[in-house]
């Protein structure tokens, strides 16, 4: 029987390098939301059995997850934690995993450091379009200590992206930064929309110190550039029709270009509760 993962941060374990850098980051987000921590290790079986011993690879991912498992104790000694190995595909365990969990994390695949290429088939990406919760996208270097940043555009999905965002800038202390950015040769009207959204949350978080800025330019490029300082992006799956299964474009440069650690929002209700 599988391991319940019921609100709990479920964490992507993987073999690469960035690895133990994810379970820092997820270990610190889980304590702030004041959440378990869920390690997930997909098992290949299918390898394992060309291998001159099955029980090899299995003692290795074992020992995986027991690393993982010291990381979150370090970083977060209160957090409860323990580990899964599961057949099968990573990108169907962690969407499986989704459906009950209050957060999945997972490392970007180095697909920050790939300058120009887009590849789609990055586990990452493929995780951010189909989970049916919030998706934490971790880097390779640990994160400046700035604000947490989040985009507004005043669709549907914006008031979820929003509170969530401001549900993590309480949690974790952190100054919130939110950015509604207006296209060239859009007008400039609108700014209203976002002061009275975040009217709207600050009195519901009135610890979290919050700035609004209107910019003008290519929605992408600005929350890539200013991404650069923050400690953690906040974004909405796709900003005009929030569906599962679907990335918007903004949603999608973030995840390949943004130096910084992104939470994808999805799985939200309009209005979510304090914690989700």
């Amino acid at each position: 029987m599988a391991t319940p993962t019921h609100g709990a941060v479920v964490v992507g374990v993987g073999r690469s390098d960035q690895n133990l850098q994810v379970v820092r980051t997820a270990a610190t987000e889980a304590a702030a939301h004041d959440r378990a921590v869920h390690l997930l290790h997909a098992f290949n079986w299918a390898a394992a059995l060309d291998t001159f011993s099955v029980s090899g690879p299995r003692d290795a991912a074992e020992e995986l997850l027991e690393r993982a498992g010291h990381v979150v104790a370090e970083i977060a000694p209160a957090v409860p934690v323990n580990g899964e190995i599961v057949e099968g595909s990573p990108l169907e365990a962690l969407v499986r995993a989704s459906d009950s969990a209050s957060l999945v994390a997972l490392g970007d695949g180095g697909i920050a450091d790939c300058v120009g290429c887009v590849p789609t088939d990055v586990l990452a990406v493929q995780v951010a379009a189909r989970a049916g919760c919030p998706v934490l996208v971790a880097r390779a270097e640990p994160p400046p200590q700035g604000p947490l940043l989040v985009g507004f555009d005043g669709s549907d999905s914006s008031p979820a992206t929003l509170g969530y965002a401001f549900d993590c800038a309480e949690s974790r202390g952190a100054r919130l930064l939110a950015i509604r950015v207006v296209e060239p040769g859009q007008p400039d009207g609108g700014d209203e929309l976002l002061e009275a959204a975040v009217a709207r949350q600050a009195a519901r978080y009135p610890a979290v110190a919050v700035e609004c800025h209107t910019i003008r330019g290519e929605p992408d490029a600005v929350l890539i550039e200013q991404s650069r300082s923050a400690q953690v992006v906040v974004v909405a799956a796709r900003g005009d029709e929030p569906l599962r299964g679907m990335l918007g474009a903004v949603s999608q440069s973030l995840l390949y270009h943004s130096p910084a650690p992104l939470i994808v929002v999805r799985g939200l209700d309009v209005a979510p509760t304090a914690g989700a």
